[in-house]
């Protein structure tokens, strides 16, 4: 069944489809290079295995029912629609890279199955950031459309991201989604190549409409998939990407996580490598929607 929204509208059957799964590819670097280049990216089930996924989200769950924010027993994930965040965590930077630092996320992110992934879609030994982005989705949360180039292409022009599902993911929980074929759209590529990240009139690399509207408009669907804990996607900086609506009745929390890998011998941005990493904005931590707490709305891009 279709429980897909975006904006709080239902996405036409027509403009929905699934991510073409690539497991039987993963381990073949010239198979792998053709599906990237044809698709925009890679989809694997179980990347990391299932209990290493759902190790990460009980030690991320168990740190948010610290602040009230999750209903005992934190293992469920519900959201209790409460926070003690601010008062007992006063540095909300702080909380969040201890969260972000814990070993069994590490274990995931870091560990040996995504580095060998990304180093056979890269070809060459790839590199994790240290600088994770930590997604906790409550209902009514989304991120709409949008590339990650340039913000994290300061030391690498070969970076890609990696979004891991921690979880059991609905179509129903928000949902990384991908505008099928975006990778080619060069007339909304072009303009980013080589911007000025730090410049406050650089152009645009959110969507100027939604996701369905623009969909329609380039004849493409979007793609997505309910996603099993351990299971990843991998793009690079040029795939637009997003979420869909989080509106899911249960209130269980969606969590997922980016991490970015680049060749172990491209230079490393200081804002996203290191014990303190600065981030893209300079503040660390702090700036990251996952540092506020679950009851505060995010700002979508």
């Amino acid at each position: 069944m279709n429980t897909a929204t975006v904006h709080g509208c239902p996405v036409p059957d027509a403009l929905l489809g699934e991510l073409r799964e690539s497991g039987a590819v993963r381990a073949d670097p010239a198979a792998v290079a053709a599906r990237v280049g044809e698709d925009g990216y890679l989809f694997v089930r179980a990347a990391v295995g299932p209990e290493l996924a759902l190790a990460a989200r009980s030690e991320i769950l168990a740190r948010l029912a610290e602040v009230d924010e999750i209903e005992e027993p934190a293992v469920e994930g519900i959201f209790s629609e409460r926070s003690r965040r601010r008062e007992l965590m006063p540095d909300l930077g702080a909380f969040w890279k201890s969260v972000s630092e814990g070993a069994a996320l590490r274990r995931v992110t870091h560990g040996p199955e995504l580095r060998a992934l990304l180093s056979t879609i890269i070809g060459e030994p790839a590199h994790p950031h240290d600088y994770l982005f930590l997604r906790v989705g409550t209902p009514g949360k989304a991120t709409d459309l949008h590339f990650d180039m340039p913000f994290f292409c300061r030391g690498s022009q070969r970076v890609h991201t990696l979004w891991i599902a921690l979880g059991e993911v609905r179509l129903d929980q928000g949902p990384l989604m991908v505008l099928e074929g975006s990778h080619r759209f060069e007339d909304l590529i072009a303009p980013i190549r080589g911007i000025d990240y730090d410049s406050k009139g650089s152009p645009r690399v959110a969507a100027r409409e939604d996701a369905v509207t623009m969909a329609g408009k380039r004849g493409v669907r979007l793609l997505t998939t309910s996603f099993q804990p351990g299971d990843a996607i991998v793009f690079s900086m040029t795939l637009m990407h997003g979420s869909l609506d989080h509106h899911g009745a249960d209130r269980r929390v969606r969590l997922s996580c980016d991490v970015r890998f680049q060749p172990e011998a491209d230079p490393t941005d200081p804002r996203y490598f290191g014990p303190n990493p600065t981030g893209t904005t300079g503040v660390g931590y702090g700036e990251l929607n996952g540092a506020k707490p679950l009851t505060e709305p995010w700002h979508v891009r």
